[in-house]
């Protein structure tokens, strides 16, 4: 026997301030435990569903132009593969920002 589940419609504008009732709303369901949170309505994402998935396709950061000094064989194995060597650089540099983010270091 499935449990009742108790519904929340939440209605919210972009750029406004969060409500106190939202508040307490958000608070409420961050509490609740995983077990507790009724996902019968969500489908499950198939397994090769990211596949095909790119980063960056969408979002583009902002891109700030920067003078750096770099050892010049890093330079020289950044270029070897040809054009875009600014790129790999930055990707490199996310990766690493990323993963260090992820692991709770910044």
């Amino acid at each position: 026997m499935r449990k009742a589940s108790k519904t929340i419609k939440v209605s919210y504008t972009p750029g406004q301030p969060l409500s106190a009732k939202l508040k307490r709303e958000l608070a409420a369901l961050a509490a609740l435990p995983d077990r507790e949170i009724d996902l019968s309505d969500i489908p499950e994402i198939p397994p090769g569903a990211w596949k095909d998935a790119v980063r960056g396709k969408f979002y583009r950061p902002v891109k700030q132009a920067v003078s750096l000094r770099l050892d010049a064989d890093v330079v020289a194995w950044l270029k070897e593969p040809g054009k875009g060597y600014q790129t790999r650089a930055n990707r490199i540099l996310r990766d690493r920002m990323l993963a260090e983010l992820l692991n709770g270091r910044a």
